[in-house]
């Protein structure tokens, strides 16, 4: 295992006794990110995981110490974290709010959490519907469900890393074990990436073999025909060579 931008180019390309990888795996920061697409052309990898996000989905049911403590959780990874609260209630907002200015006087990491708390807000919402295209929209690595109706709204939500539900569910405790993968997309690319699993480290190969010329007869002169639709005469030529 190696860590940032360097390691990443080293594990591509190779670097003295180290010999250049087929897989680049792990989350980061934006450089790491950057690493990451530059040598996408090189080796696999598995998602733009970084800067990190959270939206907490909230109702006035949650707790409001509780939503700052996880939005400062978030924001203290990184400058360029990305902590948002989407709720349905203005006055739990203002609760939140208050909660976050109280906790970041004790908080050692502030100085760090105070920047990412820059890149995020709050968006107050009028509906159910709202919040969960609110969500949507972001397509977050993570969203946190402090509803009183979370079990109805999650599998409602289309675009996500990993969805934690209810407000014992945090997202802190995913992150140190409790199941859900830690290395999710960022910035977006929810909407079409999944997280690290093994599966990012699997490759689909497809087989091929016709034993009886004279079935595959129809399968010959449909890419016989297409072949020359697209102008492509050898195509439909080594197609017809089967029925020899």
């Amino acid at each position: 295992a190696a860590g940032g931008a360097h390691a990443i180019a080293a594990l591509a390309f190779g670097a003295g006794p180290l010999p250049a990888c087929d897989v680049v795996v792990g989350p980061g920061n934006r450089y790491v990110a950057a690493a990451k697409q530059l040598v996408g052309a090189q080796v696999a990898t598995d998602t733009i995981a970084g800067p990190s996000e959270l939206v907490v989905f909230a109702d006035a049911t949650a707790s409001p110490g509780a939503i700052a403590a996880d939005l400062l959780a978030q924001a203290e990874h990184d400058p360029d974290a990305v902590p948002v609260l989407v709720t349905l209630d203005p006055r739990l907002a203002d609760r939140v709010e208050a909660e976050i200015a109280r906790q970041l006087g004790a908080l050692p990491t502030a100085a760090v959490a105070r920047e990412a708390l820059a890149n995020g807000g709050v968006v107050t919402v009028a509906s159910m519907e709202e919040g969960i295209a609110a969500c949507d929209a972001l397509a977050p690595e993570h969203v946190e469900l402090f509803l009183q109706c979370a079990d109805l709204i999650a599998p409602r939500l289309a675009h996500f890393g990993a969805v934690f539900i209810g407000g014992a569910s945090a997202e802190v405790l995913g992150d140190y074990g409790a199941g859900p993968n830690h290395v999710l997309p960022t910035g977006g690319t929810a909407r079409s990436r999944s997280g690290l699993s093994v599966y990012t480290f699997l490759r689909v190969r497809t087989w091929l073999r016709i034993d009886d010329g004279a079935a595959a007869r129809p399968l010959v002169e449909d890419a016989a025909w297409f072949g020359r639709v697209e102008g492509l005469e050898g195509h439909a030529r080594a197609a017809e060579a089967r029925l020899d």
